[in-house]
């Protein structure tokens, strides 16, 4: 990943998307996935090309467990 930070807030009705890319002709970008968050006036879109697939898991395994921690947050505070 090349450096960039970027800080956003998720609230509930923000959206996801994927688009995949299939075009192989390296003249239009070759072949790749998006994941777009966001929805609103901003996206975030993550770029995925081939070979970069344990990347995106990895991703939703750190999401999984930061929705779990918010489910405890949750849980803490309605108790």
């Amino acid at each position: 990943m090349n450096d960039l930070t970027i800080t956003a807030h998720l609230n509930a009705d923000t959206r996801t998307r994927v688009v995949t890319f299939p075009d192989t002709n390296a003249d239009r970008g070759g072949c790749f996935v998006s994941l777009r968050i966001g929805g609103g006036p901003v996206d975030i879109a993550l770029i995925a090309t081939p070979g970069s697939a344990d990347v995106l898991r990895a991703l939703a395994v750190a999401a999984g467990e930061a929705a779990r921690e918010l489910d405890g947050m949750t849980a803490e505070v309605s108790a």
